[in-house]
């Protein structure tokens, strides 16, 4: 009988302590779990309503101003310019240009500078189309303008805060 309630007093004592590792184990999980960013945080929709224009004649080069808005109720003034090279020509404004960003998770992250390759053709009133990728973000651009414009270019879009 003594040997049977020493054996139930170790059983009692040493109970509390695997509780108390096993409960500061699974704290230490949920801290984790709350630390790990979620896929689902990148569902923030926000949209560029655009002005641009610019020339090119092998260079390519455009500027011009927009503003971000997110629809958790941020936005942003910003402006965009956008340079590279190939077999282009012309000179074309886009107003009222329109964007989409895709795989967002704050406003900040719409800033930088994006890879963008092109083709492009139109006169007088032409539309403009693109898509541009900086990492997970992407953006889908497309516009209505006038100008004129032909050929391939490769480059980059960069969006500053104004």
């Amino acid at each position: 009988m003594l040997l049977r309630n020493i054996q139930l007093e170790i059983a009692m004592s040493r109970r509390p302590r695997f509780l108390s590792r096993l409960s500061g184990s699974l704290a230490l999980a949920g801290l984790l779990v709350l630390a790990v960013p979620s896929v689902q945080a990148r569902d923030l929709d926000c949209e560029l309503r655009f002005n641009l224009s610019g020339w090119s004649a092998f260079y390519k080069t455009a500027s011009g101003t927009g503003t971000v808005t997110c629809n958790n109720g941020s936005s942003m003034p910003v402006k965009i310019s956008a340079k590279g090279g190939g077999l282009s020509f012309g000179k074309s404004t886009i107003e009222n240009g329109r964007g989409e960003f895709s795989g967002v998770a704050s406003i900040n992250e719409v800033l930088g500078t994006y890879a963008a390759a092109e083709a492009h053709a139109g006169a007088v009133k032409s539309s403009k189309a693109q898509v541009v990728t900086k990492g997970e973000v992407s953006l889908a651009l497309a516009g209505t303008g006038k100008g004129w414009d032909l050929g391939i270019a490769f480059g980059n879009f960069v969006i500053e805060r104004r």
